[in-house]
């Protein structure tokens, strides 16, 4: 099966906060940057590669550089990708997981 193409949006609160965007601007080492860019390039292209389902539609990239970073999207019907957050292996049990979730219902709730 041919992989489908997907667009790339990013969620946006009621208050006009990007959570991704601001996740992405703090990083601060051009490896991890640099990882994130091709993977996000990938993803563009339908691959999402090293994944985990986590519940409510929620999906988790696991990245393999630094602290284990974790993106947390969305697929809003066959084309798009919703970008939810970012955050670490360390932050992820604590609130990472719910909070994506979290604004994954608000932005179904949002877009219906």
């Amino acid at each position: 099966m041919e992989p489908i193409p997907r667009r790339i949006y990013y969620y946006e609160t009621n208050g006009g906060r990007c959570p991704f965007l601001e996740w992405r601007d703090s990083l601060k080492d051009q490896d991890v940057i640099d990882a994130l860019r091709v993977r996000l390039a990938r993803v563009r292209l339908g691959l999402l590669g090293r994944c985990d389902a986590v519940g409510e539609g929620v999906i988790e990239l696991k990245f393999d550089i630094g602290p284990g970073y974790r993106v947390y999207l969305a697929e809003w019907g066959k084309t798009i990708v919703v970008l939810l957050q970012g955050g670490d292996k360390g932050s992820q049990k604590r609130k990472d997981i719910e909070q994506a979730k979290a604004y994954w219902r608000d932005f179904r709730r949002s877009n219906s």
